[in-house]
Order: C-alpha cells, then structure tokens, then sequence
C-alpha cells in the first residue's frame, strides 16, 4: 500500500475529526461558561462543581470505555471526545463573561430592558471571541492526539479507513525492518500538534490586548 497516500487521506481523517470535536467540546463550553459567569450565583455553583467533576475524571480510560461500547464509529468518537474537553473553555469564557457583564454597555442594555439572551448573543459573547477562539484552536490539538491515541489501542479509526492513529498501530510488527511506516504517520501527528498548538499561540498574542506591546 501507498504510505504516502495513505498518509494524507489518514491526515484527513484525523484533522476532520480534531476539528469537529473541538467545535463540539468549544460550543459546549461555550454554553456552560456563558451562563454560569452572566447568571452567577446558584446556577454558577452548580455548572462550576459539575465542572470540578468532569475535570477529575481521568479522560482515557472515560474514552476507551466509550469509544468501546459504541464500536469506534466516527461521529459518536467525534462527540465523545468533544463531550470530554468542554471544561477549559467554559472556565475560560465564565471568567471573560464574568468581567464584561459589568461594563457599562452590558449595564445599558439590561438597563433599556434587552432580555438576557439578547445580551448574551448581541454584547457579550461577540466580546470574548478572541479567548473562545484561542481555546478552540488548542483543543483541536488535543482531539487529534485523543483520537490517535484510540486508533494506536484499536479503539479509534479501524482498518481498511487510515488514520494517523491506526498507521502506527500497524506499523508496529515492522518497526525494526522498516521504520518508516512508524516514523512518517508519528511525525505528521507532532508537527500537525506542534503547528495549531503554535497557531493557538499566535492568536493568543494577536487577539489579546493585554499581551500588546
């Protein structure tokens, strides 16, 4: 087989499914965040210790159970990765939305009578898209070695559909006689990591006012 074909349409696989669950895991937070940081008080103590929680769960062995039971199909890993890395982003944007909810065109808004999820849609989100973004972008990093990592135990991507993942996983019998097969599939997954963790820096720098020179 091509190795270098299978390499990039391995490669596609694995950067459609990074990007989709860090949407998934992004939107969620997304939620989350917003109304735990615009509400506060019991609705943010309840969303923050539902987040303590899931931040102690240890994210794995959760997706190897999951991605087990519902047999490695493609959409249910998509959103079972993207169910498990929610928490960042809501911690962040609670935090953002915490300080804007206060400045004084949140405070007219609710002051001429807006309801709150007009508030939220109109003047408050469109405000913390920069850390949304950021986040986004680092998490699709990490969905992609998620999934690699599943696909490497056989619980990801299976055979004869290629993954960057599953490429290692074959290529392990042949590792001495030709290392290759292992060494191009394990240096796609870092620089691909390396360049959108580096691209997520980037934005940081770029969209973050306090970072400005």
């Amino acid at each position: 087989r091509d190795l270098f074909t299978r390499l990039l349409y391995g490669g596609r696989i694995s950067l459609a499914i990074g990007l989709f669950s860090a949407l998934v895991g992004t939107g969620v937070g997304t939620l989350m965040g917003s109304f735990a940081g615009y509400y506060g008080r019991s609705i943010d103590n309840v969303i923050m210790r539902v987040t303590d929680v899931a931040f102690s769960i240890p994210s794995l062995p959760l997706l190897i159970i999951l991605s087990a039971y519902a047999k490695s199909a493609i959409p249910v890993m998509i959103l079972v990765i993207g169910l498990l890395s929610w928490m960042s982003t809501a911690r962040i944007v609670r935090a953002t939305v915490l300080s804007i909810r206060e400045r004084d065109f949140t405070l007219a808004a609710r002051a001429v009578g807006a309801r709150d999820v007009r508030i939220l849609a109109r003047h408050i989100l469109p405000n913390a898209l920069a850390p949304i973004i950021v986040g986004a972008t680092l998490g699709v990093g990490g969905a992609i070695i998620a999934e690699s990592s599943l696909s490497f135990l056989g619980l990801g991507v299976q055979v004869p559909t290629p993954s960057w993942g599953n490429m290692l996983q074959d290529s392990q019998s042949t590792m001495s006689s030709r290392p290759w097969l292992t060494i191009f599939p394990g240096m796609a997954i870092l620089i691909t990591v390396l360049g959108i963790n580096f691209l997520g820096d980037g934005l940081r720098d770029a969209l973050d006012p306090t970072l400005r020179s």
